[in-house]
């Protein structure tokens, strides 16, 4: 795209977010009380996130990348990335985040028919629709493949029986998608099928994990004879992809959820820049050694944020991202839990406040290492398919 169109593309958008997105939207705050996940037992938190979401929601911003027939707004990478800039620059609020978004819906993209897009891509466009991720399980975690939750055809449905673990907000979640065994017999990474149910399906429950930060985002997930219809509606078959074939959708999928984990330590992905929070901090103030990490932090965020860019337009331009998805994880993963390092070591003593953000916060990075694969399994994944080191 010419550099006018793109001059006149970021005039109009500056120009549409200044009179649309409230004041109460614009403070760039990325915890967890300022998230709007949407779904259909979603309460919002004030009349502005509503507000928010329902005038992005017209313009297609909340996926801003996925085609206008799913919801989106069609936009190419350059559009994208002055999207993400624009948006910096108010501090705006995303209106709206979820697995739907990151994950489900660029597998659908890619491996879905055409009935299935239309079906669910724009309720999760619009926020109707709350998904969680049903992956790993008690005895399969690092490896995914080892999945043993059965999925049998039974004529007109399947019938699903087994557990997940570490399903993320499936207490709050409308639907799920699935990686299911639907051929014990088959090799372990052949016999798995993507099957998407409904949560309130008979059958379905969910049990908390409490974690050592006081907050409760993962949850057991048992299915206990769950019937699972071949179709949700005529022509929409509740398996994406083929029958057995579900771990390549697995594999995409996990990219996109690397990419989005990988994501918390790039500069755009919010929060107030290091140098801000360590000169509103006693001790930050104060010590040099102190100053110099964060700086090094800082510059190092700023180069991975570069670097991200780089694979999105290898992707965007037919190449994807692959393996390189488990580096991007890997060192986003650790610059993340870096930074909050430095952040609680900046406030001292006051940051150990149980009240105060920052300690919970902290400790839940060290999730990071874990979720979306292991740093362990992520670098055997670079050595190996990245470095082409012997195994």
């Amino acid at each position: 795209m010419p550099d006018t169109d793109l001059d006149a593309f970021r005039a109009e958008l500056r120009d549409w977010l200044e009179q649309n997105c409230p004041e109460e939207m614009r403070d760039g705050a990325r915890d967890e009380h300022s998230i709007c996940w949407g779904g259909k037992n979603w309460k919002f938190a004030s009349d502005a996130q509503r507000i928010w979401l329902e005038r992005c929601v017209t313009r297609g911003y909340t996926v801003p990348t996925w085609p206008v027939e799913y919801g989106g707004a069609g936009m190419n990478r350059d559009q994208e990335r002055i999207f993400h800039e624009e948006m910096a620059r108010i501090g705006a609020r995303y209106p709206l985040q979820s697995f739907g978004i990151w994950m489900l819906g660029p597998a659908l993209l890619k491996f879905g028919t055409e009935a299935q897009k239309q079906y669910f891509l724009p309720p999760i466009a619009r926020g109707e629709i709350r998904w969680c991720q049903g992956y790993s399980e008690p005895g399969a975690g690092s490896d995914l493949a080892g999945v043993q939750t059965r999925c049998e055809d039974m004529g007109e449905h399947w019938l699903v029986n087994g557990q997940k673990i570490w399903t993320s907000y499936a207490d709050k979640a409308d639907w799920i998608f699935a990686l299911l065994r639907t051929d014990r017999e088959a090799p372990k990474h052949k016999g798995i099928s993507f099957v998407l149910i409904d949560m309130t399906a008979p059958g379905v429950s969910t049990k908390p994990i409490r974690l050592i930060s006081g907050a409760s985002p993962f949850c057991e997930t048992f299915f206990d004879n769950v019937k699972v219809p071949k179709e949700h509606a005529p022509g929409v078959s509740s398996v994406v992809g083929e029958v057995n074939r579900g771990w390549d959708v697995a594999k995409y999928l996990l990219t996109h959820e690397r990419e989005m984990i990988s994501a918390g330590g790039a500069v755009m992905g919010g929060g107030r820049p290091l140098m801000e929070v360590l000169a509103n901090a006693e001790t930050g103030r104060t010590d040099p050694i102190l100053q110099a990490d964060a700086m090094r932090a800082e510059v190092d965020g700023l180069a991975f944020t570069l670097t991200l860019e780089r694979y999105k337009d290898q992707a965007e331009a037919g190449s994807g991202v692959g393996d390189a998805s488990a580096m991007l994880k890997y060192y986003g993963t650790e610059l993340n839990k870096r930074r909050l390092e430095l952040v609680m070591a900046a406030a001292g003593s006051e940051a150990l406040d149980w009240n105060d953000e920052r300690a919970p916060t902290w400790l839940r990075t060290k999730a990071n290492s874990i979720e979306g694969g292991t740093s362990e399994v992520m670098l055997s994944i670079i050595s190996k398919r990245i470095l082409g080191l012997p195994g």
